[in-house]
């Protein structure tokens, strides 16, 4: 079972983690990542562009001219899709891009992701930032004290509001829950910083 190194906010090791196997050292499963972050960037997808149809222009009721005897085409409306101003044929309407991926297979592309930070060594984790009131300066020093830089995902607890406010406006970190981690957010970044509580909630639910 492999371990990491728990610091404090000014860096310090204060003990080590261990790390299940189950969840830090899978064989990583590439198509599996690829499949959940494209459900999840698809179910991001708005889905609201549309275009209107013949039925739906404005105009059009009246024959432009009559069926036989001018020498051209035949016609029935205006706003038929040959004409400037028409309809639109196969144009995009409302509708969901979003597709659902079984959650045994969510769980593998997060075991799939942490184990691959694990190799990097791009995992890191914090006993607890200690903050009584938000304070993004403190935070942003004990990132600074981890030795963390460029885009990190950083996982607090489930109610450790505080960390989440003292965070989410330092440049180049995304902060979430244990509860809300995900594929995504965890490939999306140079690193991974886990707080002592929401290592262990994690793993209790992705073992």
């Amino acid at each position: 079972m492999a371990t990491v190194e728990v610091k404090d906010i000014s860096g310090k090791k204060v003990g080590e983690a261990a790390l299940a196997d189950t969840v830090f050292a899978v064989e990583p499963n590439t198509f599996v990542m690829h499949q959940v972050v494209r459900s999840q960037l698809a179910a991001r997808r708005q889905g609201t562009a549309d275009t209107k149809t013949r039925g739906q222009v404005r105009g059009g009721g009246a024959k432009p001219w009559r069926q036989k005897g001018t020498g051209r085409a035949r016609q029935g409306t205006i706003r038929a899709p040959q004409w400037a101003g028409g309809g639109v044929v196969f144009g995009p309407h409302p509708r969901s891009y979003g597709f659902k991926v079984p959650n045994k297979v969510v769980k593998l592309a997060m075991r799939s992701t942490l184990s691959i930070k694990h190799a990097e060594g791009n995992v890191f984790v914090i006993d607890g930032f200690g903050l009584t009131d938000p304070s993004t300066k403190l935070a942003a020093a004990a990132l600074k004290a981890l030795g963390i830089e460029g885009r990190v995902t950083v996982v607090v607890a489930n109610d450790d509001v505080v960390a989440i406010q003292s965070l989410r406006n330092i440049d180049k970190v995304r902060v979430i829950t244990a509860s809300e981690a995900n594929t995504y957010d965890l490939v999306d970044n140079t690193c991974v910083l886990f707080t002592k509580p929401a290592l262990e909630w994690l793993e209790g639910v992705l073992k």
